[in-house]
């Protein structure tokens, strides 16, 4: 009995002891988010409550929708959708090798890794809109420079996600592989790939699935899409066609999710 009891209370030490390490970084996060809410004026509750009547007020002015136009975004959704596929095919090109130079069993040279996840950082530490206004700088307007900053973008992402995917293999296979005379390529092909190849897949579906939201706002740069038809009425202070628009925006964002989801689940 007093084994048992000796056995329990060792239990409950243990236990208080994780919940104490746990203690310190999860009150470190509320200290975090608490100075955060504070400076960003989450916490002025007078100031959100005088801001409701304005919402109020613009949101009255966007209904009824006004679907008047609806004929002339035709064009401009293809070139969303479009946008969206290109700079996702873009991202995969780029990912692809990026992924396996920035992977620890895969890369040929430690110093490859680390200029290799240096690219990775670069590229996914600028966001979309602001590659979207360098590429429109350099290639003028339309969807072009929209596909480059998605795909360029995404490829940071992207990368990274294959990276890891690929350094969480089982080295099993790739020892068994190498022992056969397996050459670094073969040890790709037959190893490595059919071990990530499902989570390359889900990591590319998610990843159009966010660039076509991503492409419906490049217009507010130049990249055209649906966006531009957006920012065009937002300008004009046109507030129904505004409500409209966001109304067909939501319905191709579900169904692209829808697309995406029968795809991941064909997949599996």
């Amino acid at each position: 009995m007093s084994a048992s009891n000796a056995a329990y209370d060792e239990l409950l030490r243990k236990e208080r002891q994780t919940w104490l390490k746990a203690s310190v970084p999860g009150a470190i996060v509320i200290l975090a988010i608490a100075i955060s809410a504070g400076l960003t004026g989450l916490l002025d509750l007078k100031r959100l409550g005088q801001g409701l009547p304005a919402i109020g007020v613009l949101v009255g002015e966007m209904f009824p929708p006004d679907f008047t136009s609806a004929r002339d975004w035709i064009r401009p959704i293809f070139d969303t959708l479009a946008m969206s596929i290109a700079g996702t095919a873009l991202a995969i090109l780029l990912s692809l090798p990026l992924g396996f130079l920035a992977a620890k069993n895969t890369t040929p040279h430690i110093a490859i890794y680390h200029a290799t996840r240096v690219v990775l950082n670069f590229l996914r530490s600028i966001p979309e809109l602001i590659m979207g206004i360098i590429f429109v700088a350099a290639v003028g307007f339309g969807p072009l420079p929209g596909v480059l900053a998605l795909g360029l973008h995404s490829a940071g992402m992207v990368g990274k996600f294959f990276a890891e995917s690929i350094e969480h293999v089982d080295p099993k296979p790739i020892e068994a592989a190498v022992a056969a005379g397996a050459t670094p390529f073969q040890v790709v092909q037959y190893a490595i790939i059919p071990q990530v190849l499902p989570q390359f897949a889900d990591v590319t579906i998610y990843r159009w699935e966010y660039n076509f939201r991503a492409s419906t706002i490049m217009g507010m740069v130049g990249a055209g899409g649906i966006g531009l038809e957006l920012m065009s009425s937002l300008r004009l202070m046109q507030y129904t066609e505004v409500s409209a628009i966001l109304i067909t925006i939501l319905l191709m964002v579900t169904c692209v999710d829808a697309i995406g989801a029968t795809i991941r689940k064909g997949l599996k």
